[in-house]
């Protein structure tokens, strides 16, 4: 069940890209502001649904603040000032190595040189998605962007193996969250000019982002990681920029591109080889049953 809820979240960070169609005027740190409230918000009406107190203070020790505050403000801090200094294609494919990353963090000693084989099948996946037709040119002068957006892999691939290690309970995500809430309102201050007279439309699309993959997805990912195969879970990550392509060509907002089947073949394969070690044992217990 939980590595269910692990790649839940994953597909709701695959509607992410579709759901931002709706939010496109709202400036980025007035957006982060607004979800990561409605993410807090979860936590309240979660434990009223539960008949459990509204606010208890949460467990997180110093490290847990610390690491969780990062991973969830920092990567996208990091994200969306690489876009100010390098080009959105070198940008998000450098970010979209995290998978990689956590999926050599994950693996064990005996394990690690089949999650690198899969994981660079995955991740030539996302570069069939993400590339298409273009070409990388790679310059100087994006450095900086380059630099960002590297940052944002190594921030979140360790913010989902600290996950993986940490005890603290699912609701802190909610405490987080209002953390990260006031960050981004003061770098929306700081950075940006507000957008608040919104459409009821764009009103909806904040509102589904906050749910899910802005919000409701990282007490998910929480819970897959904690709880469920992790592994798996690193390795399924690749199919999230593959996803997110196929339901915006669905939703007739993107060409259809053959890059597609091959990514998510390339992400199948990598995922199989990957976690060959979990196929074997479950093909084990099937004999022995």
């Amino acid at each position: 069940m939980s590595t269910f809820l692990g790649v839940l979240a994953l597909l709701l960070w695959g509607l992410l890209a579709l759901l931002g169609t709706l939010t496109l005027v709202i400036p980025a740190f007035q957006l982060l502001f607004m979800c990561f409230l409605i993410s807090a918000f979860i936590m309240v009406f979660k434990r009223f649904i539960q008949h459990k107190p509204l606010f208890t203070r949460p467990s997180l020790t110093g490290p847990q603040w610390f690491i969780g505050i990062i991973g969830l403000f920092g990567f996208h801090f990091c994200y969306f000032m690489a876009l100010q200094f390098a080009p959105a294609i070198e940008v998000s494919l450098i970010v979209y190595s995290w998978p990689l990353l956590l999926t050599l963090f994950v693996s064990t000693s005996a394990s690690r040189l089949s999650a690198l084989v899969g994981g660079i099948l995955g991740f030539l996946g996302i570069a069939c998605i993400v590339l298409k037709d273009s070409q990388i040119n790679m310059e100087e002068a994006f450095l900086w962007g380059y630099l960002l957006s590297a940052i944002c892999a190594g921030i979140w691939s360790s913010y989902s193996w600290f996950l993986s290690k940490s005890k603290s309970h699912v609701d802190d995500i909610g405490w987080l969250s209002l953390g990260v809430a006031m960050l981004a309102f003061a770098a929306h201050l700081q950075f940006e000019t507000g957008q608040w007279e919104l459409t009821w439309h764009q009103w909806v699309g904040v509102l589904l982002l906050g749910l899910g993959p802005v919000g409701g997805a990282f007490y998910l990912w929480d819970m897959g990681l904690k709880y469920g195969n992790r592994s798996l879970l690193a390795s399924l990550s690749f199919s999230t920029p593959a996803l997110s392509s196929f339901i915006l060509s669905t939703a007739g907002l993107n060409p259809w591109s053959f890059n597609i089947i091959i990514a998510l073949s390339l992400i199948a394969i990598g995922a199989i080889i990957a976690n060959k070690n979990l196929l074997g044992f479950l093909q084990l217990k099937r004999i022995h049953y």
